[in-house]
């Protein structure tokens, strides 16, 4: 027997958020006793049968249990408040069960349903993929890995798949941060960005007074997009404040969009923030109006963000930023530490590829 399988453990399978039915799952050598002495019923193979779950005399809920295929350990089905759902974790902890707390653990993996380490894989990232590519994506996957450890791969084969952190951005939305001068339009290109308004825009400098943060869906890639304070001198102190919090969150992006404004010249407010920040991605906007300085001197993505011209063009480019966009979906990616590894140690023995499956 698998030593693992005799350890006593517990995992919630379903989002931690309140819900219609929450599943924990019971692993271990004490699911029976467990269940004999909490639950009203007996559960029996391949049925679900419905009782009640007490913690001594007080009942915390009447859920369904079925015991597991392969008799390791059983799925206990609650309603899915979360004080429900603590309780239950609760009472498995007391009784001797480790609670496996987030998938990210190594262990969690034990938890999920699938022949091969990579089908459970991507049974625990689906529950964070959020937009379609990112599922279409990782659906692909198992099949990805199949054909390219077949092909035989050779050592620049393995680099570049080690080198691709598309999926890694798919799944874990990097921030993207909108700065510029104050009016310059970042609100408005940022509404166009989220493809509905987040934040209030006006003719007035000092409208956005803190910054707003939202997963937006860039071409099937989802980032954090934080839309910043004009950066400008003022006496408003509530506007400095919202100045000096949103540079926390700048220095943190993955990715900085520095806003510029065609009508307006360069000096004072604007060369310095091109000079501080010399790796963003420039956006020129109004650019449908006459220009105060020479936009064909200086690179950038020109945009009309009141009217949504040249928005295209910007979020191809974010996406090609993070290398998500053209994707082919029969490429193998990475997606996990065990993943990443295992491609490290395959650069120097290539059958450690293998153990990716």
């Amino acid at each position: 027997m698998d030593p693992g399988r005799e350890k006593n453990r517990a995992m919630l399978l379903t989002p931690a958020s309140a819900g219609a039915i929450a599943v924990v799952r019971l692993l271990g050598a004490g699911v029976g006793e467990f269940l004999r002495a909490h639950f009203s019923a007996a559960p029996l193979p391949g049925r679900c049968v419905h009782g009640k779950l007490r913690d001594g005399m007080r009942e915390i809920d009447d859920p369904v249990v079925v015991f597991l295929p392969d008799g390791s350990g059983a799925d206990i089905s609650l309603h899915g408040g979360s004080w429900v759902v603590q309780s239950v974790l609760e009472l498995a902890a007391r009784a001797g069960f480790q609670i496996i707390s987030t998938a990210a653990q190594a262990e969690a993996l034990d938890f999920l349903d699938g022949s091969t380490c990579i089908d459970r894989e991507i049974h625990v990232a689906l529950g964070a993929a959020r937009t379609e590519l990112g599922i279409r994506l990782l659906s692909a996957q198992a099949r990805a890995w199949e054909q390219f450890i077949a092909s035989s791969p050779s050592s620049d084969d393995i680099r570049e798949v080690l080198s691709d952190e598309s999926l890694v951005h798919l799944l874990n939305p990097p921030a993207v941060a909108v700065i510029g001068a104050a009016n310059v339009g970042k609100s408005t290109l940022a509404n166009q960005l989220f493809a509905q308004e987040r934040s209030i825009t006006a003719d007035v400098a000092g409208t956005t007074r803190d910054w707003v943060g939202e997963i937006a869906n860039i071409d099937g890639l989802p980032v954090m997009l934080i839309d910043t304070p004009g950066q400008r001198q003022t006496a408003d102190e509530i506007e400095q404040a919202a100045i000096a919090q949103s540079r926390s969150m700048v220095e943190r992006a993955s990715l900085i969009l520095l806003v510029l404004d065609a009508t307006r010249p360069l000096e004072p407010e604007q060369s310095p923030l091109v000079e501080a920040h010399p790796n963003a991605m420039r956006v020129i906007n109004k650019c449908d109006r006459p220009w105060a300085w020479d936009c064909d001197a200086h690179s950038g993505i020109r945009t009309v963000a009141t009217t949504g011209v040249g928005v295209d063009l910007l979020r191809r480019a974010v996406a090609a930023h993070f290398r998500c966009a053209d994707l082919d979906l029969a490429r193998p990616r990475w997606w996990t530490q065990r993943q990443r590894k295992l491609l490290e140690s395959a650069m120097s023995e290539a059958s450690e590829v293998k153990q990716i499956l």
